[in-house]
């Protein structure tokens, strides 16, 4: 599937007293983009031209991430700040809500930003990440999670796991990509360096694993949510190996206007690796 990048534009904005990358596309209402670990921006090459044509695409790297701004701090990547982050971004580019798009990490923020700023989210689309309240309660009865989320707990250790992803050229970070993905074809060696390169910037294997030295503090801190009123849609690659399949369950007991997209035979990495079919979903949900 080809990407264009003709029209894309990079830009930077101040959010929170931090300077935040971004690619932009397209006009219109808003639509946000946030990414996952360990990726950037680039996670959403094929969405970006593809909402251009109706919205005013954003696509940001995450604080830590990429050429973002990277705080040195651990406590700097608490849920409490990145939710803020999406907040600033709305209202700094002259927006009081958006179309919330988030996977992985980025889902964890657009649960929380949704639960917090429900005013500001018109819909919402989180991929491949349970609704916390769900995530916390597997953490808590469900062996078969907790062994699957065993990274979670190795990335609490200081400085190891950053050797590990920085070992041999950051071979980790593609090998996360490619030894996930059930389609091998669908990251090009081009696709891995550019995720490695990411990585490599200073500062950033610590930044990325800053947001899991913070989990205990966030996500999977018991609270009470509320019921979220504005349409939202989970679209979900069944094949993925860090987060089962069950954990989506019951997510209807925090929504109210729900739908789910299974797709058989896809990893984690979801848009990536069926852009056109999520991309699909997305427009009929649109």
């Amino acid at each position: 599937m080809s990407v264009l990048q003709g029209s894309w534009q990079h830009e930077t904005i101040t959010v929170n007293g931090l300077s935040l990358h971004y690619v932009t596309q397209g006009e219109g209402s808003l639509m946000l983009f946030l990414h996952g670990f360990p990726e950037f921006w680039y996670s959403w090459r094929y969405q970006i031209p593809e909402f251009a044509k109706s919205y005013k695409v954003v696509a940001l790297d995450l604080r830590g991430y990429n050429e973002s701004e990277k705080p040195q701090e651990t406590e700097a990547y608490r849920m409490e700040n990145l939710v803020r982050d999406v907040e600033g971004v709305i209202r700094g580019l002259g927006y009081e809500s958006c179309t919330l798009v988030g996977h992985d990490w980025g889902g964890a923020i657009a649960w929380s930003f949704a639960d917090e700023y429900p005013q500001m989210v018109d819909r919402l689309i989180v991929m491949n990440l349970p609704h916390p309240a769900k995530f916390a309660e597997a953490l808590r009865n469900n062996p078969r999670q907790l062994l699957r989320s065993w990274y979670i707990f190795f990335f609490q250790l200081p400085w190891l796991p950053e050797f590990i992803l920085s070992w041999n050229d950051y071979r980790a970070i593609a090998d996360a990509f490619e030894n996930m993905a059930i389609d091998k074809t669908a990251f090009t060696p081009a696709d891995l360096e550019a995720y490695k390169n990411a990585a490599a910037k200073p500062g950033a294997a610590t930044a990325m694993l800053n947001y899991y030295r913070n989990i205990f503090q966030g996500i999977v801190t018991p609270r009470s949510w509320r019921v979220l009123e504005m349409p939202t849609l989970m679209i979900w690659g069944e094949e993925d190996i860090a987060l089962g399949k069950e954990l989506t369950e019951g997510t209807e007991a925090y929504v109210k206007d729900f739908q789910i997209r299974y797709i058989p035979q896809c990893s984690h990495w979801v848009q990536q690796e069926k852009p056109q079919l999520v991309n699909q979903y997305m427009w009929d949900f649109l």
